[in-house]
């Protein structure tokens, strides 16, 4: 899956986790995300990086994919409380920076 944002590429390689088992498992277990890689959480409020190797850029989508929060979360962290969150989108550490800001709306598209 690919998520832009206006005409920014934010990743081209998203994976979508919709279900508890996949929710859960997350990125546990992987050693680190490449460039354009993330994993979309759906229908998920709160996210936490134990059992996890590196750091994560997540951020925090309404049910409406507009960006209500954005942070970088260290291994063995659990992530901040952002009003309104339905979804998480997890991408590398760094990847947020100067590509969104708060009230920003993303786009997925299949790839």
């Amino acid at each position: 899956m690919i998520v832009q944002c206006d005409s920014r590429m934010i990743a081209d390689k998203v994976r979508q986790a919709d279900r508890f088992g996949k929710r859960f498992l997350g990125l546990m277990g992987k050693k680190s995300l490449e460039a354009g890689e993330g994993l979309l959480l759906l229908r998920c409020p709160a996210i936490h990086c134990f059992f996890m190797r590196f750091p994560i850029d997540a951020i925090y989508l309404s049910k409406e994919m507009k960006v209500v929060g954005i942070e970088t979360i260290a291994p063995w962290r659990v992530g901040r409380h952002f009003p309104d969150t339905a979804h998480v989108l997890e991408l590398p550490a760094g990847s947020c920076e100067l590509k969104v800001a708060i009230g920003d709306h993303l786009v997925f598209n299949e790839s």
